[in-house]
């Protein structure tokens, strides 16, 4: 949800200083340089990727605009429970906790992995795999916003060529719309870069972002999953863990360890 008020701030900004300097909204609008930028641009981009990617920019959106799910201190607390149970009662024990609803799918694939005996250096293999393959289907999302916001200010430059050769060769006719019309040719280029710097990179630029925490807490998933299946004593799994979060996060866990304690 924040992600769309910046987004909006930074469109009313640009706006606003426009509006300012003495300009109007309405010489903001102009059908011809939008469908050379917006139309170029998303033709450029749907020739470069495949229309199987492109069908999933709906999700991908949803994404970037939805609150992320990551929760690195409560995802310690979970596995040094279940450190915990193992240790006292054996692999086995945790079957139970593996099948309720709600555990997270490559939680789950994990740890019953290492409940069906499988060999440590193949549950990390298998892990490691499936986080590469996770991560190459989050890139595609961010490159398409990546190629937009290169494309767009391209297909802006192309708009505004187009409109000046217009007003150049209408010259000896009519000179009286010569400043409006010249205004208006430049809109293309303002469409260009406003939707490839306002929109578009910013997007690509919080997909990565979004990748790369979710990619963190993978591998704390994995770092915590092969320690289980090692036996690794509860606390020395806790301080492992710990080395996964920030100062921020690190402060959160230490506040709900104590609350545990109490």
């Amino acid at each position: 949800m924040d992600s769309i008020i910046f987004v909006l701030v930074a469109v009313v900004a640009v706006i606003l200083g426009f509006v300012l300097d003495g300009g109007s909204v309405t010489h903001l609008l102009h059908g011809s340089p939008a469908i050379i930028v917006f139309g170029g641009t998303i033709g450029a981009v749907c020739t470069s990727f495949p229309f199987a990617d492109i069908k999933k920019i709906g999700s991908v959106v949803k994404v970037v605009f939805s609150k992320p799910k990551t929760d690195l201190p409560a995802l310690i607390a979970y596995f040094k429970q279940i450190a915990f149970k193992t240790r006292k009662e054996g692999l086995l024990s945790i079957e139970e906790m593996i099948s309720e609803e709600g555990v997270d799918p490559f939680i789950k694939k994990g740890l019953q992995m290492v409940v069906d005996g499988i060999e440590p250096q193949t549950v990390k293999d298998t892990l490691e795999l499936s986080v590469e393959l996770i991560e190459e289907r989050h890139k595609v999302g961010a490159d398409i916003f990546q190629a937009a916001g290169g494309f767009a200010p391209t297909l802006g430059i192309i708009g505004t060529v187009c409109s000046l050769v217009v007003v150049l060769g209408n010259l000896s006719s009519d000179t009286s719309q010569l400043g409006e019309s010249i205004s208006s040719a430049f809109l293309a280029t303002l469409y260009g870069i406003s939707s490839a710097n306002l929109i578009c990179l910013p997007i690509a630029s919080k997909l990565k972002r979004l990748n790369a925490m979710e990619i963190q807490e993978k591998s704390l998933v994995i770092e915590a999953i092969l320690c289980i299946q090692e036996g690794i004593n509860p606390n020395t799994l806790d301080e492992k863990l710990k080395g996964f979060l920030d100062k921020k996060q690190l402060q959160q866990y230490e506040n709900m360890s104590g609350g545990e304690g109490e």
